[in-house]
């Protein structure tokens, strides 16, 4: 049986090329097993010297069974770049992601109602077209995130650092508390910007900028 490295990688493409003749009265056969390693393809050969009452089906399960024993913390987890847990076109109404680190999640399309990331890190996190209506986004890093299209009313976003971040289309910020949070170099619509401005109020605790100030109210 093969014995597979601590080496996280997938396989795929397995086949069969008997490298003697069929007559042969010692057949070797060649299993190709494509491999991909780090973003690169590799195809290393399995070589078994086996009977001739030995067939291509039995080879193929005596493969399929080396592949299973694998250490099972080399198994895929899902989330893809974005984290172990899969998070795009979900409904996590209500869970709670406080004080977790969640640089690049993609939330894009899910139901986030009442969720809540207190004291989160979210650079880069993409909200494209979620609901996060009632969500506490409360002392969160939002960095660089993506909230067009997203349902950002009645949100918590007290002292949030929203720096950078898009809030393009129809993005809607209305019942929102944000006291101190920080929208510098967030594009607005002018008639949210305009409705911000007349509920913003206080300092962001982390950058110190007045949340008016960086709304460009004046």
């Amino acid at each position: 049986m093969a014995i597979l490295s601590s080496v996280s990688f997938s396989c795929s493409n397995i086949s069969l090329k008997p490298s003697l003749p069929n007559n042969s009265p010692s057949s070797r056969s060649h299993c190709l097993l494509r491999c991909s390693q780090e973003g690169k393809e590799v195809v290393s050969p399995l070589v078994w010297s086996l009977g001739e009452e030995v067939s291509k089906r039995s080879l193929l399960a005596l493969v399929s069974a080396s592949l299973f024993f694998v250490d099972p913390a080399l198994a895929f987890k899902g989330g893809g770049p974005y984290g172990q847990g899969v998070t795009r076109g979900q409904d996590l109404s209500g869970k709670d992601f406080s004080g977790q680190t969640l640089i690049r999640q993609d939330f894009k399309t899910s139901i986030l109602r009442q969720a809540n990331f207190k004291g989160a890190k979210l650079l880069g996190a993409s909200f494209f077209d979620a609901d996060l209506t009632g969500a506490d986004l409360s002392e969160t890093d939002l960095r660089g995130a993506d909230f067009s299209l997203a349902n950002v009313t009645k949100v918590n976003l007290t002292n949030a650092n929203l720096e950078g971040a898009t809030a393009t289309g129809n993005t809607s910020f209305k019942g929102s508390n944000i006291t101190g949070a920080d929208f510098t170099d967030v594009p607005l619509r002018d008639d949210q910007r305009e409705y911000l401005c007349k509920i913003a109020d206080g300092v962001n605790a982390t950058t110190g900028n007045a949340t008016k100030d960086t709304l460009l109210c004046n």
